[in-house]
């Protein structure tokens, strides 16, 4: 009798884990719905409210992946997928929407077009992982009521230390829809290579765009500024906003290379790693940078870095220009010319009507918290983060610790970064919460949301790249979107091997937690060489 009861509740969980919603991140709200709708090329799309983008979308996204052609049409006899966006909604949440499957038609229906590209995301999902027989998809019918738990949910790919292209960023940004990511955090800037196109200084690009991190001799790459606008604007059809990051005092060496009249000098470590502060001429330079820059991107929202100045400022103690600027504003050490560099670029960007974002280290300043937004990144420092939301600011949580995706994932991997022996898996991830933080219960509304980290040191290839953001890119999608209390980390391994089968489907090289020996760590020769 007792192995009988055992065998009936393992029935009972596999039969729950089978009918469980694929979508990844998991809805709000889901109940299942019986029978199946079946798409076809005769299934026509019916728009309610003037939604021609996100009918456009659907079209072309469903085109791609299964083949299939849809119709856009005024009014549908048979079975349709309707999208409806209506003001009457009742929704506080601009990203909400709802989902409504049944064998007869499909509804998605939000107050936003926002909210209704959600919506139509998760379909897409439930077909692409739907039943494929004689020329058409079968799908489990539900009904789904859903928003975010944050309205950010970023990933930032370094693009200085190893530049990736065009292609390579859209495919990153149809990946970021199509799991409901919506910050696109670009670094473009730092010691290795400088990758945007600035008109009014050229040699920025075509001086500081010479190298990699791994090779010092590549000839320039950047992104031209018809490049950057047909980026921003295929992120924007999908939601998403790009958030460029110009790093200044600090980790400056590839625009320094090509512009040495505004270094500040650097180390032995970093050699000319800053901008010269004591020069009023490197404020007209840098501010004409960020007016392109504005120009250029209509988020609004331009991060200045401000991290790890004193890695190169020494020579700051003995410029002759910086002096004088620390006796003429009574500045008593480094820290104070920093945060007084920091604000004149501030007010920059203030009258440009941009919201500055900067690392952590700048909870130190007096920035005024409603313009600036903090990225708490130090897991090791949790003082910096109740600093930053004691004095105000709004934050977004990217610790290195379980954020970083340049971290390595187990102890096979030979090539990454670990800290203090510790590793990034996805499930740490996963499991991530607000609960040791010290946030109090009030400054929760001041948690903007979370963001992951591609920093590329050691991610040099298209595989690499791929294997360190897939399946990660699922876990970041469940802490940007779902609740704790909805977490199962068991159904969720369950939703992320399904996932596993569309990367197969798209020639993604991932990393399978799984299974980790059927897709071992891509490194060349040279790695391999290197790592001897």
């Amino acid at each position: 009798m007792k192995n009988l009861l055992v065998a009936f509740f393992v029935f009972l969980s596999l039969k729950s884990v089978a009918q469980q919603c694929p979508i990844i991140p998991m809805p709000n709200q889901v109940q299942s719905v019986a029978g199946q709708f079946v798409l076809s090329n005769n299934t026509l799309v019916v728009l309610v409210g003037g939604t021609e983008l996100g009918g456009t979308y659907l079209q072309q996204q469903i085109l791609k992946t299964t083949g299939l052609t849809l119709s856009i049409q005024p009014k549908a006899n048979g079975p349709a997928i309707s999208l409806i966006i209506d003001d009457k909604v009742k929704q506080t949440n601009p990203e909400a929407y709802t989902l409504d499957i049944k064998p007869s038609g499909v509804k998605i229906a939000s107050a936003t077009a926002h909210g209704l590209f959600y919506g139509i995301t998760s379909l897409i999902q439930l077909v692409r992982l739907g039943t494929v027989k004689d020329n058409s998809i079968a799908i489990s019918c539900w009904n789904i009521k859903d928003e975010p738990r944050y309205t950010w949910r970023g990933l930032l790919l370094d693009e200085s230390r190893h530049f990736w292209g065009k292609q390579t960023v859209k495919e990153i940004l149809d990946w970021m829809a199509f799991y409901k990511l919506n910050k696109f955090h670009w670094h473009l800037t730092d010691e290795p290579a400088w990758r945007m196109e600035i008109k009014a200084y050229p040699m920025l690009t075509i001086t500081g765009g010479v190298g990699s991190f791994s090779d010092k001799q590549l000839p320039a790459q950047y992104y031209t500024q018809e490049d950057i606008k047909e980026i921003v604007a295929y992120a924007r059809e999908r939601f998403i906003d790009v958030i460029p990051e110009i790093d200044m005092p600090g980790h400056a060496t590839a625009a320094n290379k090509a512009y040495p009249a505004f270094s500040g000098g650097g180390s032995a470590a970093h050699p000319e790693f800053t901008f010269n502060p004591g020069l009023d001429t490197t404020y007209t330079y840098l501010s004409k940078i960020l007016k392109e820059t504005d120009a250029l991107f209509p988020s609004q929202m331009v991060h200045l870095g401000g991290d790890e100045v004193s890695f190169g400022n020494e020579k700051w103690k003995t410029d002759a220009s910086i002096q004088k600027l620390m006796q003429q504003n009574k500045l008593s050490d480094m820290l104070a010319v920093e945060h007084y560099f920091t604000k004149r670029m501030a007010d920059t960007l203030f009258k440009l009507n941009n919201k500055l974002l900067l690392w952590d280290e700048a909870a130190d300043s007096d920035l005024p918290p409603s313009k600036t937004i903090i990225f708490w990144w130090r897991h090791d420092k949790p003082e910096q983060l109740k600093k930053a939301l004691d004095k105000g600011f709004s934050t977004v949580l990217c610790p290195r610790l379980p954020f970083y995706f340049d971290f390595m994932q187990d102890g096979a991997q030979r090539l990454g970064r670990k800290w203090q022996g510790a590793f990034v898996p996805m499930d740490r991830l996963y499991k991530f919460t607000l609960d040791s933080l010290p946030i109090g219960k009030e400054q929760q509304k001041q948690i903007l949301g979370v963001q992951a980290a591609l920093w590329t040191e050691y991610i040099t290839t298209k595989a690499k790249l791929q294997y360190m953001l897939f399946p990660r890119i699922t876990a970041l999608a469940e802490v940007g979107w779902v609740n704790d209390s909805q977490k199962d980390l068991t159904q969720f391994h369950e939703r992320v091997k399904a996932q596993i089968k569309l990367y197969q489907k798209d020639g993604l090289y991932y990393y399978d937690p799984f299974r980790p020996d059927q897709t071992p760590e891509p490194l060349s020769a040279k790695e391999i060489a290197n790592y001897r």
